[in-house]
C-alpha cells in the first residue's frame, strides 16, 4: 500500500470516529431491514402501490417541518446527545412496529403512524450526524473520512436489505426486534463519543432570522445549490426503488427474500464505487464526474424499468447505486468544505431537506404515477425525466458543470 493511501486510512484510527462509524452502519442496518418489512408487509395487506408512496410521504411531511428547527439545535447543543437521541427515537419506533404485526396488520395507517414519528427522528439525525463529523476528524484527514463514511453506509444498505428480506421468512415481528437491538447498541456507542461536543462560544437565540442562516447561504453559493438541487430533482424523477415492491411481487414474480436482494442492489454499485473513491479520490473534472454519475442513475433507471429479468435487474440497480455514490460524494464535500462550522447544522438541514425531499417525496412520486399509469412506465418516464434534469442543470449551473478541482478544505471554524 502506497504511503498516500495509508495516510488516507490512518483516520480509522481515530476513536471517535470509529465509534461513530459502528453505530452509523448499525443504525443503517436498522433502517434498512425495518424499510424492506415495512414495504413487503403494507404492499402484502392493502395490494395498492400509492400505500407505498404514502410511506414516503408520512416520513417527508414531518422531516420537512422540523428540519430547520433541527438544523439549529445542531448549532447550539451537543451534536453527540443529539444523534444519541434520534437512535433512541429510531429504536422506539422499531418497537411499536414490532408490537403492531404481533397484532397482526390489517390496514396501513398504523404503519403511516410510526413511519411519522420516524420521520421526525430522521429529520434531526441528519443534519446534527453531517455536521458532527467534520467535529471528530482532524482537518487532513476530512476528506477521506467522508469516503469512508460514505462506504460504511452503503455497506449497511448493502447487507441491510438482504438481512431484512430473509429475516422477513420468519416473520415481520423478528425483523422489527433485530431493528430495534441494532438501534439500541448503536445509542451505547454514541454515548461514547468524547469528541464533538459543545464548541464554546455564545449560542444563539432561535429565531426566524437564524433559521434561515442556512437557506440563505445555500443561496448566496451557486455550486452549492446546484449540486444539491441537482440531486433533489434527479433522484425525486428517478425514484424506482419506491416500486421495489410491486416489481418484486408482480414482474420479477419473487419473494420477500427477493425484495431483499434487489435493496441490495444499489449499495453493492454504491460501496463498490465508495471504496474506489477512498483509495482514488476524485480531484480533477469534478462537475463533469457529478454530472456523469447522474446521467449514468437515470440510464440505469429506464434499463431497470423495462427489465423482466431478476439479474438484469439487479446489474441496472447496481448501476445505479454507482452513479448515485458519485453524486453523493461530491456534494457532501462541497457542502462541508464550503460551510463554516458556527452554521454546518442549519446548512446541512438545508442540504438533508433536498435529500428528503428527493427520497421520501420521490417515492410518493413514484407510488402516484404507479397508481395512474403502472409501475414499468412510471419507472421509465422518470429515468427519462433524470437524464432531462441533468442536461437543463448544465445550463442553469455551468460553474459547476465546469468546476475542475474541490475548494481547498479552508473550513471557517
Amino acid at each position: 500500500m502506497s504511503a498516500h493511501r495509508a495516510n488516507r486510512l490512518a483516520v480509522l484510527g481515530n476513536r471517535d470516529f470509529s465509534l461513530y462509524l459502528v453505530a452509523r452502519l448499525l443504525g443503517t442496518l436498522g433502517v434498512q431491514m425495518q424499510t424492506v418489512a415495512v414495504g413487503w408487509q403494507v404492499y402484502e395487506v392493502t395490494r395498492d402501490p400509492l400505500d407505498l408512496g404514502l410511506i414516503g410521504l408520512s416520513q417527508f411531511l414531518p422531516f420537512v417541518l422540523s428540519i430547520l428547527p433541527a438544523g439549529h439545535l445542531a448549532d447550539s447543543r451537543d451534536r453527540r446527545r443529539i444523534v444519541t437521541a434520534c437512535y433512541g427515537l429510531e429504536c422506539t419506533c422499531a418497537l411499536l412496529l414490532f408490537a403492531i404485526a404481533l397484532r397482526g396488520l390489517r390496514e396501513a395507517t398504523p404503519v403511516f403512524a410510526v413511519m411519522t414519528l420516524f420521520g421526525v427522528a430522521r429529520a434531526f439525525q441528519m443534519p446534527t450526524g453531517q455536521a458532527l463529523l467534520p467535529n471528530l476528524v482532524p482537518r487532513e484527514q476530512f476528506g477521506a473520512a467522508v469516503a469512508i463514511n460514505s462506504l460504511i453506509w452503503q455497506i449497511g444498505t448493502i447487507a441491510g436489505p438482504a438481512l431484512g428480506g430473509i429475516v422477513y421468512l420468519a416473520g415481520a415481528p423478528v425483523v422489527y426486534a433485530t431493528a430495534a437491538g441494532l438501534f439500541a447498541i448503536a445509542v451505547a456507542l454514541t454515548l461514547g463519543l468524547r469528541a464533538g461536543g459543545d464548541r464554546g462560544g455564545p449560542r444563539e437565540a432561535a429565531s426566524f432570522a437564524t433559521l434561515l442562516l442556512g437557506l440563505r447561504f445555500v443561496r448566496s453559493h451557486r455550486v452549492v445549490l446546484g449540486a444539491i438541487s441537482l440531486d433533489l430533482f434527479a433522484v425525486l424523477f428517478g425514484g424506482a426503488t419506491a416500486l421495489l415492491p410491486v416489481y418484486a411481487a408482480d414482474v420479477l414474480h419473487v419473494g420477500p427474500d427477493g425484495l431483499g436482494w434487489l435493496r441490495t442492489a444499489p449499495g453493492i454499485g454504491a460501496a463498490v464505487c465508495g471504496v474506489v473513491l477512498s483509495l482514488v479520490p476524485i480531484t480533477r473534472r469534478v462537475g463533469a464526474h457529478m454530472f456523469g454519475g447522474v446521467a449514468v442513475f437515470g440510464v440505469a433507471t429506464i434499463v431497470f424499468g423495462v427489465s423482466t429479468s431478476f439479474w438484469l435487474s439487479m446489474i441496472a440497480l447496481i448501476a445505479m447505486g454507482a452513479g448515485d455514490m458519485v453524486s453523493i460524494y461530491i456534494r457532501h464535500l462541497l457542502v462541508q468544505l464550503e460551510t463554516p462550522d458556527a452554521i454546518r447544522g442549519r446548512v446541512s438541514a438545508v442540504n438533508a431537506v433536498f435529500i428528503g425531499a428527493s427520497n421520501e417525496l420521490g417515492e410518493f412520486e413514484s407510488g402516484v404515477t404507479a397508481a395512474w399509469f403502472g409501475a414499468v412506465p412510471a419507472v421509465v418516464v422518470g429515468g427519462c425525466a433524470t437524464l432531462a434534469v441533468a442536461g437543463l442543470w448544465t445550463r442553469l449551473f455551468p460553474e459547476l458543470a465546469g468546476m475542475d478541482r474541490l475548494p481547498k478544505p479552508a473550513i471557517g471554524d
